[in-house]
């Protein structure tokens, strides 16, 4: 399984429109949305990079104004974290990797006045995107990225959704679009007025129950912590494994 998540995020990777090459790494960019976890890069499985390649990587997100960064996890190329790591790299996080498949899924507890949908009308998306935009600390308005990744979803095969609650936008999140059989989901953001009701149970079953009649076989997701883990488990996701996140702080 943690062959097939790793192989499903570089093939990602490479079919998105701005990634681009450096040495044994492909770079996840996303021109307009600055956030870490929107640019990254994945190496290729059992890679062995030289001092030269990470430093031509390094200098790659620099030129594209991007902190350098990788997401993958560790046993799909042992060599890259020391490499990293001598390169002056410092770890983010060992996050878990969970995993659900369409006979795993469990129902949430009902959440009264919630209503969940896919975005349609450009309001939709934009709420949406406001939503995933102050969850992850954001300031302001949402970025266009952020606004094209929720339509990228829909329309290549994933999902998005938006959670209302007496028609004020409540929560957002989105499957990734699958490759073979396997999608991501990623982007849950539950407003804060708006937490500890069970939403983020809801709509991240929602969003797995939708993506298994869309044809997904499995879904997958790095949760953010403990307690997010624990509301991923409640509706049966498991752990797989475990994830990397690194990256070389600015000078």
């Amino acid at each position: 399984m943690d062959n097939a998540i790793q192989n499903y995020a570089r093939s990602l990777a490479l079919r998105s429109p701005d990634h681009y090459r450096v040495g044994p790494f492909t770079v996840r960019h996303t021109p307009g949305w600055e956030l870490k976890f929107a640019n990254y890069a994945i190496p290729d499985q059992g890679a062995e990079p030289t001092a030269q390649e990470i430093t031509d990587l390094v200098e790659a997100f620099r030129a594209h104004d991007r902190l350098p960064r990788l997401e993958f996890l560790p046993a799909w190329a042992p060599a890259v974290e020391p490499a990293l790591l001598d390169a002056g790299f410092t770890v983010e996080s060992r996050a878990p990797v969970m995993a659900c498949g369409a006979d795993g899924l469990l129902a949430p507890k009902p959440v009264d006045g919630l209503r969940i949908a896919e975005p349609v009308t450009a309001d939709e998306f934009t709420a949406a995107a406001a939503v995933q935009h102050s969850g992850f600390g954001g300031e302001g308005g949402p970025e266009d990225g952020e606004i094209a990744w929720l339509r990228g979803a829909t329309a290549g095969g994933g999902v998005s959704a938006l959670a209302t609650v007496a028609g004020l936008p409540a929560g957002a999140g989105g499957c990734s679009v699958p490759a073979d059989g396997i999608g991501e989901l990623a982007g849950l953001a539950v407003a804060e007025t708006f937490r500890r009701r069970g939403i983020g149970a809801a709509l991240s079953a929602w969003l797995t129950r939708t993506a298994f009649e869309r044809g997904f076989e499995t879904v997958w997701l790095e949760p953010g912590g403990p307690d997010v883990e624990r509301i991923y488990a409640s509706i049966g996701y498991r752990r797989t494994g475990e994830k990397l996140n690194i990256s070389l702080a600015p000078a």
